[in-house]
């Protein structure tokens, strides 16, 4: 009866929802049979030996296995309700969700990935879906799936194992310690569906923005999170110059076997700053193999840059391509409110009460990113300890004095206007002149938005300082930016770039 009841649930679901949610999330699930009938059934009831539990008011509990923490708890969050109801309204009556952990079987070869064969069904079933489907999101031709007994196999030679490094994962960088909002909010989503379902969707995840934003904060907590409910899984995480240095050593030595061992074999790479790559031949060899390897083997890959794919340099195209192939995402500085809960955070980390007001102060005056914001932090709470003072402005104010003077001496209107003219290669006298073709319109109206924005000035005041413009005119251009950086990953991160010139 559980059976049947799930089978229709799955078929109204499969019409509500979008064909990669559903064969990612819900058609892998299994509802548990004879073994979770409610003790008190009888022999002959309705719920008995079918895996449904009565529930209060004349409803049913149906339980479903889930292959590993991570999916319970995101299919809890996302989808309990959504299938609560869909079982609702086939069964006619109240149908309450019950999700409990699979199983954990071993098996043969102690693979890494594999402990579980509840886990290796799920990711067998959604990527033949995946294939079946051609889907959009994948955006590459999935390869084969492998047959069981070789996705069950060791992954590499026996040295390898015995010679596997430290996965250099930071243990303290996990999603719990990820201040989410707005500016990470994608980024993160798309980690999270990675560190449930690796080697499914999104693969390659290629995540890029300026310093400081938290992007080794999130691929580390993607590795942790794998570890955590596969503590044998083989997961690397590194930065791409000891990429390149891995590939200058087994070039000296011509041991490039080694190099094949350490790299293919993994389940999970992570690698820091790609653009790193830019001009190394030989290095941008040697990572299209072990991406070509790793895809293959339905390994997955997190990397990130400071641009995005197409903005990197001196990179071959047939690497940029498949940068670009599975999931493209961008982090961007983070909005006033998560700056204040990251201030928050981190205080509370450090056993110290952050005062709202204190922490509100700091967040406007440090934009930049995350890491300048703990830096503004430990500062105003070593002249808090070493002062033995309360932690308040005024304190504050002392203690950033030296960034606060550098912010108001060096961002001025004028500051800004050359920066945004040399970055698109006009005239600073463009800046304030009539001229209204689009190469020096929009430079101009992103100034504008910038002057607004970094600086104290008024409206017309800024209008004024561009050639003498109405107030209304910066405000449209400020507002025209304001919006199409929410909407343009390119225009965005060119903005990232000239605050982050501004700022030092």
């Amino acid at each position: 009866m559980s059976l049947d009841l799930w089978q229709r649930g799955c078929e109204r679901l499969a019409a509500e929802l979008p064909e990669q949610q559903f064969n990612t999330w819900i058609r892998p699930l299994a509802p548990e049979l004879a073994a979770e009938s409610a003790p008190d059934s009888p022999p002959g009831s309705p719920t008995a030996g079918s895996g449904l539990a009565p529930a209060e008011e004349d409803g049913l509990t149906l339980a479903l296995q889930v292959p590993n923490r991570f999916k319970l708890e995101w299919i809890r969050a996302q989808y309990a309700s959504r299938i609560e109801a869909a079982l609702t309204a086939v069964a006619g009556r109240p149908v309450r969700l019950a999700l409990r952990l699979g199983p954990r079987a071993e098996v043969p070869g102690g693979a890494p990935g594999a402990a579980r064969s509840g886990e290796q069904r799920v990711g067998a079933l959604a990527l033949e879906a995946l294939a079946e489907a051609g889907s959009s999101m994948a955006r590459r031709e999935a390869p084969p799936v492998a047959s069981k007994s070789t996705a069950a196999a060791p992954m590499g030679n026996a040295a390898f194992a015995a010679a596997l490094p430290s996965n250099k994962l930071n243990t303290a960088l996990t999603f719990d310690t990820l201040v989410a909002g707005r500016a990470n909010q994608m980024a993160r989503t798309a980690a999270l569906h990675v560190a449930g379902a690796p080697g499914v969707m999104y693969n390659p995840l290629f995540i890029y923005g300026g310093v400081g934003l938290g992007k080794t904060h999130l691929v580390h907590a993607v590795g942790n999170a794998l570890l955590k409910d596969r503590p044998q899984a083989r997961v690397l995480y590194l930065h791409a110059e000891q990429f390149i240095s891995d590939v200058v050593k087994n070039y000296q030595r011509k041991t490039f076997d080694e190099l094949k061992a350490k790299y293919h074999s993994l389940d999970l790479l992570l690698i820091d700053d790609v653009q790193f790559f830019a001009g190394k031949d030989r290095t941008q060899e040697e990572f299209f193999n072990a991406f070509e390897a790793l895809l293959t083997k339905r390994a997955h890959i997190i990397m990130t840059s400071d641009t995005y794919p197409k903005g990197l340099v001196d990179i071959d195209e047939r690497l940029t391509s498949r940068f670009d192939a599975g999931l493209t995402v961008a982090i961007e500085p983070p909005e006033l409110e998560m700056r204040v809960a990251i201030l928050m955070r981190k205080a509370q980390a450090e056993a110290t009460e952050m005062p709202e007001d204190v922490a509100f102060f700091i967040a406007k005056n440090v934009r930049a990113n995350v890491r300048e914001l703990e830096g503004a932090l430990r500062k105003v709470l070593a002249y808090s300890r070493f002062g033995h003072k309360e932690v308040n402005i005024a304190l504050a104010r002392e203690a950033l004095k030296d960034l606060l003077s550098i912010q108001n001496r060096q961002i001025g209107v004028e500051n800004i206007q050359k920066t945004v003219a040399d970055f698109y290669k006009i005239k600073v006298a463009d800046m304030y002149s009539k001229k209204r073709p689009a190469s020096i319109a929009r430079p101009r109206q992103i100034a504008m938005y910038l002057a607004k924005d970094m600086t104290k000035k008024s409206l017309p005041e800024i209008g004024e300082l561009f050639g003498g413009r109405d107030h209304t005119t910066v405000l449209h251009a400020v507002r025209k930016i304001g919006d199409e950086r929410t909407r343009n990953p390119e225009l965005n991160q060119q903005l990232h770039v000239l605050e982050q010139t501004l700022k030092g």
